[in-house]
């Protein structure tokens, strides 16, 4: 009776340890096989991501060689003859040399234009008028699919696909199946009845090109997750066959020790990850027991360094963040990219080379055996490389500099946009020189100085004679060319210290200080004299001649600028009125009433 007793407690004692067993392990195997799943379809998306990326790149290249193909010859003169002619056999010649490129004007296209592919415009323009475009197109056919696939690292079921206006135009199978999905965002869908795994490219900024695709069958994804489900259900009976084999040699012993352990799990379950097992004795037991007690410190040291590297991570983007924001200095700019790329990545070493040549570098390059190039490039502007020195830089590190990369792109883009149009607020489009508000702000700075500090001022107004008949006789873009060689003219004439502007139309002002009036009208006579003396040639060979006049102005003490402008434009309009093509200077210096 006590053997059937001990028997019946050993059985009850097995049962019961293995339905206690049952229920956290059936919610490990549900966990573990959710993030099976979606590890492995993370695993085909990274692999989808990455050769359309290839693709793209590879494709764009293409078109951009194109484009450069497109532009060069719309500069040839021999085409703008044949366009300007109408000469569709000389247009046909010249693309003998080109691939992928066409030309159209009004009266004839010429090349060939594939039925499927990108397409960028360059205009063929003459001296007075749009002659045509020449046309840039890489075509989506199966040669460039076949070609992506070799480069790209897809499996064998996965392939790549041409998508135009919401259809499948493109690929083997599926020619003309509907496919209207988000682009660069994978996504399940059904093709002709079959589940597919699709990634579309996104047109950027040319809406209603076709656009690269790449297709995987779920099938393979999900055969992919059903096997390691498989294999986790197979580990899951095994130790559950093994607890109950050692509860039923253990008896209250493994009752007690798995009772101990599973208090600290839930302890730890629960944040308190300080909760360690009692160990007794050297046994099987105590070896469980202690390898939980390790299993535990190395969670509690794994939460600890990845809290400590989310927090690090977070102030790092943060602050760089706030970098991007605060200023629009290259410079400055360039140097924060460095650091906190090789803060956020854990790398030894970062340095940038810019394109100017200008280096960059943070911490110790050249150490560590792996290494990341990331170009810093936006559309058509590069402003460099960074590189990225370390022991190993995991996928992670790397999505995180490719995104650090990203943002750096849109603020150095950004700062010089920002450049561009502080220069176009005040340098004078046509000529490069200063314009009015450059000026008005010069001279008041000048005058400001030379009231403080004493010292002669004087400015000089020059108007080119007679500037509207070079205009009608000529046109205006003989007229244009006019003011940038008298623009040139000025600016070479005068000192670092000076300031040359166009003050408006044909009118130029030059403020000049340290210059006393007798000074100013010595420089206004070497530049009368040179433009006397020079003649320019039209495009059509026409030979012009223009003359121009000076008013001179000196001021001192507390004169103002626009008193000041008043009398050289005066002493301008007397030099005018007394036959053109002279100097006048006013009669006395400007001061403040």
């Amino acid at each position: 009776m006590t053997r059937f007793s001990a028997r019946s407690f050993k059985f009850k004692l097995v049962l019961y340890f293995g339905l206690l067993s049952l229920l956290p392990a059936a919610a490990a195997f549900w966990g573990f096989t959710s993030v099976a799943k979606q590890s492995e379809v993370r695993r085909v998306d990274a692999r989808l991501q990455s050769g359309l990326r290839a693709a793209v790149t590879a494709y764009g290249e293409d078109l951009e060689l194109a484009t450069r193909e497109a532009s060069a010859l719309a500069n040839d003169p021999a085409l703008q003859r044949a366009l300007a002619r109408g000469d569709a056999r000389a247009a046909q010649g010249l693309l003998s040399s080109t691939r992928h490129v066409r030309v159209e004007s009004a009266d004839f296209q010429v090349g060939v234009r594939p039925q499927l592919a990108a397409e960028r415009r360059v205009r063929v323009v003459g001296p007075t008028a749009l002659l045509g475009y020449v046309i840039a197109s890489v075509p989506f056919d199966q040669e460039l699919l076949r070609k992506a696939k070799e480069r790209s690292g897809l499996g064998e079921n996965e392939q790549f696909v041409v998508v135009h206006r919401g259809r499948l135009v493109l690929g083997a199978g599926w020619t003309q199946a509907p496919l209207d999905v988000p682009a660069d965002r994978p996504i399940t869908v059904s093709i002709d009845g079959r589940r597919q795994r699709v990634l579309v490219a996104a047109t950027r900024g040319h809406t209603g090109e076709p656009t690269l695709g790449v297709i995987a069958p779920q099938a393979a994804i999900d055969a992919a997750a059903m096997g390691i489900q498989q294999r986790l259900l197979l580990g899951l009976l095994a130790a559950l066959l093994l607890v109950a084999l050692v509860a039923y040699v253990e008896g209250r012993s493994v009752v007690r020790t798995v009772s101990s352990i599973a208090n600290a799990a839930n302890a730890i379950a629960r944040g308190k990850y300080d909760e360690r097992v009692p160990v007794r004795g050297r046994d099987e037991l105590a070896r469980l027991g202690n390898a939980f007690n390790q299993m535990a410190d190395q969670l509690q040291f794994r939460l600890e360094e990845v809290e400590s590297e989310r927090h690090r991570l977070r102030e790092a983007v943060s602050r760089f963040g706030d970098a991007l924001a605060a200023t629009h200095d290259t410079d400055q700019l360039l140097r924060a990219i460095v650091e906190t790329a090789v803060e956020a990545t854990g790398a030894t070493g970062g340095m940038l080379i810019g394109v100017d040549g200008e280096v960059v570098e943070v911490g110790t390059p050249g150490v560590g055996a792996d290494q990341l190039e990331l170009p810093l490039r936006a559309s058509k502007s590069t402003f460099g490389t960074l590189f990225l020195f370390g022991r190993h830089f995991d996928d992670e590190s790397r999505l995180t500099a490719a995104s650090l990369v990203s943002q750096s792109v849109i603020a150095l883009d950004n700062a010089k946009l920002h450049r561009i149009v502080e220069r176009q607020a005040l340098v004078d489009g046509l000529t490069g020189l200063a314009n009015r508000r450059q000026a008005e702000d010069a001279l008041a700075a000048e005058l400001s100085r030379a009231a403080r500090f004493g010292g002669p001022l004087s400015v000089v107004i020059g108007d080119l004679d007679d500037f509207k008949a070079v205009n009608d006789a000529h046109g205006h873009g003989v007229g244009d060319t006019v003011l940038r060689e008298f623009a040139h003219l000025l600016e070479r004439s005068v000192r670092d210290v000076d300031v040359a502007s166009r003050w408006g139309g044909e009118e130029f002002l030059l403020v000049l200080p340290g210059t006393d009036a007798e000074g100013a009208v010595q420089l206004a006579q070497r530049i009368r004299d040179y433009v006397e003396n020079r003649t320019l040639l039209t495009p059509e060979g026409a030979s012009v001649k223009v003359t121009a006049s000076f008013g001179v102005a000196e001021a001192q003490g507390e004169s103002q600028p626009a008193e000041l402008v008043a009398a050289a434009d005066a002493a301008l309009y007397e030099a005018k009125r007394r036959g053109k093509n002279r100097v006048g200077q006013a009669p006395a210096a400007v001061e403040r009433p």
